[in-house]
């Protein structure tokens, strides 16, 4: 009985000593294992490992990208002398373990902190040096580039890789927002005016061409029309004096009734002549007529 007894505690013991001696590392992580405070060995690859029970102890430290990101947000002045408020994040891991260990304790919320504080010490040189234009937009990548170079320098002396460092947003101070706004809408009223007076002159420089242009076509169109009613006038002249040179008795009996027509053109017309004046010859008797035009007195009257 006491055999078994003994067998059965021998078991147990070498079982509890086995169990002390081995300890997994998981792929996502870092094992540092001290004696008696000491590191003696950093483990980065997976698998099960020995260590010495009751001597040795183990430390784990994640090995995957960690993200800085609180809600505060901080404040810079820039070149400008303008107060900004930049909210920004950080994106690193535990590259030396044994340095992260020996710089900040092992502690990822020390090392967060030493890490902040150097994106706040880089980010504070740089803005300095650079307006809110070139914060947002013409200088913003090489801005960043030139922190995330100064923050790895730093982190490298506690172990940190640095992987990232970007801005979220940038805003105003509520102190300065209104005089900026002002400011940017005073300067986009002035744009916009002179925009307005560029457009006007153009507006005026294109209607001032159109009517010299209309001018010259009306006058251009006047000249034809004359020079055409010119020649209508001539021919017809040309064609009415051959006709009346072949009988111009008529045509002395053509032109009476047009001054008739002209003359008689509306009833309220008036005009006071002597009845035996030559206007009327033509209005007068037979014998008027022939006393008027004797030779061609039967032929006009034939026309008519």
């Amino acid at each position: 009985m006491q055999r078994i007894l003994f067998g059965a505690l021998a078991a147990l013991t070498l079982f509890v000593v086995g169990s002390a001696s081995l300890f997994m590392v998981d792929q996502r992580e870092y094992a540092v294992v001290r004696q008696i405070g000491e590191i003696r060995r950093v483990i980065d690859q997976p698998g099960l490992y020995l260590k010495v029970p009751l001597i040795q102890s183990i430390t784990y430290f994640d090995k995957r990208i960690l993200t800085i990101d609180t809600a505060d947000v901080d404040r810079f002045i820039t070149s400008e002398k303008l107060n900004v408020q930049v909210d920004s994040f950080v994106k690193w891991r535990i590259a030396d373990p044994k340095k992260f260990v020996v710089s900040v304790g092992g502690s990822e919320l020390i090392g967060a902190d030493r890490i902040s504080r150097s994106v706040r010490d880089a980010m504070n040189n740089e803005i300095a040096k650079r307006t809110v234009s070139d914060m947002i937009s013409g200088e913003r990548e090489q801005m960043m580039a030139s922190v995330r170079g100064k923050v790895a320098e730093d982190a490298k002396q506690i172990g940190a890789e640095i992987i990232d460092v970007r801005m979220k947003r940038v805003d105003f101070a509520p102190e300065v927002s209104e005089r900026v706004f002002d400011r940017m809408q005073a300067e986009r009223k002035r744009v916009a005016n002179e925009r307005r007076a560029t457009g006007s002159a153009e507006s005026e420089k294109i209607r001032a061409d159109a009517d010299r242009q209309r001018e010259v076509i009306l006058a251009e169109a006047y000249r034809d029309a004359q020079a055409t009613k010119g020649e209508g006038d001539g021919t017809a002249s040309a064609i009415y004096a051959k006709s009346f040179g072949q009988d111009p008795q008529f045509a002395q009996f053509y032109r009476s009734l047009e001054a008739y027509r002209a003359s008689f053109r509306n009833r309220s017309d008036v005009m006071v002549l002597d009845p035996s004046s030559d206007f009327f010859r033509y209005f007068r008797s037979s014998g008027g007529r022939s006393n008027a035009a004797e030779p061609a007195s039967s032929g006009s009257a034939g026309r008519r």
